[in-house]
């Protein structure tokens, strides 16, 4: 199949060169030219035989918003967009109709995987039509682990599947930041690193965010070159928004949410595990301490 991929950054780059090593063609764009096969978005476009299927990996908002926009105006009846950011559902309904009343198509697909999905795949939530999940279905099962695919409902579906998944990540990750706090403050001179491995072998706690926490620790075992303070990329809110919305009580979502907040009054052991967390599965960036 031959794609259109828009935005060659750290998670686009490398699902493109996932797609290429399982057969699949694909015509690239980014603002930057040395690493882009089309040199505008017109061109790109133009690339592609009908009906095309161009796949969207740019920031989240207006970028992504500016994006879809052109190619609504780009493309035909019967091609086929793609978002596959972290877009707010309701954005990702608003941009599928308005796609719709010009006949294009839209699938909203949450992804998941950081930099390591080019080798392990990327967990994939997408909501759309199932005519229009299906005509991508080749793509999303080159980019997917087994099992690691599912079309979750109808467009908005995928999106916020992936919002809520971001949203347990901040809990599962701000329980492992507390535990590491407790036993670096323990009196007791704990092997911190050295629990931590300890955990990934046999227990009911371990976990990838385990393992990538005690990489962090082996680079850095005392994780004294980071500042602990950690940002929030918006799902983590609007997953507690919707849970405020909906009336389901999540505690340790909006516990998390706001333990990011107060990192960035105060430098936090704790925190200095969310950030190398948040750099070791997604490249994200730190602030050095």
């Amino acid at each position: 199949m031959r794609i259109g991929m828009v935005g060659l950054g750290r998670m686009g780059g490398n699902m493109a060169e996932r797609l290429r090593r399982a057969g699949h063609e694909v015509v690239g764009y980014d603002r930057n030219p040395d690493i882009a096969d089309a040199k505008t978005l017109p061109e790109l476009v133009e690339a592609l035989p009908a009906p095309r299927v161009v796949w969207v990996m740019v920031p989240s908002g207006e970028p992504t918003k500016a994006t879809i926009t052109e190619l609504g105006e780009l493309l035909s009846v019967t091609d086929l967009v793609v978002d596959g950011g972290n877009s707010n559902f309701r954005e990702s309904i608003a941009r599928s109709e308005e796609l719709a009343a010009k006949g294009i198509g839209f699938v909203d697909a949450g992804v998941s995987g950081g930099v390591w999905g080019l080798e392990n795949g990327y967990g994939l939530m997408v909501g759309g039509s199932e005519e229009h999940v299906g005509r991508i279905r080749p793509v999303l099962e080159a980019l997917a682990p087994e099992g690691g695919l599912v079309h979750a409902g109808p467009v908005g579906a995928g999106h916020f599947t992936k919002m809520v998944h971001n949203g347990i990540e901040y809990g599962l990750m701000q329980a492992y930041a507390e535990g590491y706090e407790l036993l670096a403050a323990s009196e007791l001179g704990i092997d911190v690193p050295a629990a931590v491995d300890a955990w990934r072998h046999g227990t009911v706690i371990r976990s990838w965010l385990l393992d990538l926490l005690a990489r962090a620790l082996e680079e850095d075992p005392g994780l004294t070159r980071l500042k602990g303070w950690a940002d929030d990329s918006g799902e983590g809110r609007w997953t507690v928004e919707e849970a405020i919305r909906h009336a389901v009580p999540a505690p340790v979502i909006s516990a998390a949410l706001f333990a990011r907040f107060s990192s960035r009054q105060e430098d936090s052991p704790a925190m200095k595990v969310v950030a190398a967390l948040r750099q070791q599965f997604g490249g994200h960036p730190v602030h050095n301490g």
